[in-house]
């Protein structure tokens, strides 16, 4: 699939000098889109990384997206603390990895998302412009995408896997569990039996939430997969699980977004 790389530009005072990420500077983007053959504008899935950032496994999710006609754009979240790192899956990496999740703010989070909405609204990009949006994310990604759905206009569905801590807030504020009752959207989950964040005691109460708010949604529970079941990268990876949600995610995404 045809694919690039975006700078999103921020408002604000920009220092030449400092490769770091802060208000005023781009936060990078990686955007894979069917081929122009197939049209010239597509209904768009935001993709939001695991904690190893935009990694190449990310890339391959935005690929396989486009594949199925859709522009799919993968925001490197991270862009407060450095440009568009990409972690490794091993313990080494485990400290730089909670020093980057450790400053992940809701609130930056929520603007982060609205400024990747706004642009495929925008008369910059014309391949999404008036479409729908759906959002997708994985790990900390699916908490994330939780969060988005409570408190960011411009969706119209939305996919969470294993979505960690999404019972706990990052930085002030209430967690995304305390903002379920905002979702105006659709929800669908994937989840493992075997993961411990989050629990199976954690997803039914996810699932009380959404019920108690009469959220639509579709809640599965795969045997035997663990926490990062969708990484083919990764050990936690299962085939048939992971093949299995991505056909419910397509299905999801098929059903509120294309249509």
């Amino acid at each position: 699939m045809p694919s690039f790389w975006e700078n999103l530009r921020f408002a604000g005072e920009r220092e030449m000098d400092d490769l770091h990420g802060y208000e005023g500077s781009d936060m990078v983007c990686y955007v894979s889109h069917p081929n122009p053959s197939e049209g010239n504008s597509f209904p768009a899935i935001i993709v939001i990384q695991e904690a190893f950032g935009v990694t190449r496994h990310i890339e391959k999710v935005c690929d396989r997206f486009a594949q199925e006609g859709y522009v799919a754009v993968a925001p490197a979240l991270f862009h407060r603390e450095h440009p568009n790192p990409k972690l490794g899956y091993g313990d080494e990496d485990v400290a730089v990895r909670n020093q980057y999740m450790g400053a992940l703010r809701d609130d930056e989070l929520v603007e982060d998302i609205n400024q990747v909405i706004k642009w495929t609204q925008s008369d910059q990009f014309r391949r999404t412009n008036n479409q729908k949006i759906g959002i997708v994310g994985y790990c900390v990604g699916g908490r994330i995408t939780y969060l988005a759905a409570t408190s960011c206009p411009g969706l119209s569905a939305a996919s969470v896997y294993y979505p960690g801590r999404t019972l706990l807030p990052f930085g002030d504020g209430p967690a995304p569990i305390d903002l379920t009752s905002q979702i105006k959207i659709p929800v669908l989950g994937s989840f493992g039996d075997q993961d411990a964040n989050p629990s199976p005691d954690d997803v039914n109460t996810i699932e009380a939430k959404l019920k108690e708010a009469g959220v639509t949604y579709d809640f599965k529970m795969y045997a035997g997969a663990g926490h990062g079941f969708n990484c083919d990268e990764r050990g936690s990876y299962h085939e048939a699980s992971a093949n299995d949600s991505l056909s419910r995610t397509l299905a999801w995404f098929d059903k509120y977004v294309k249509n």
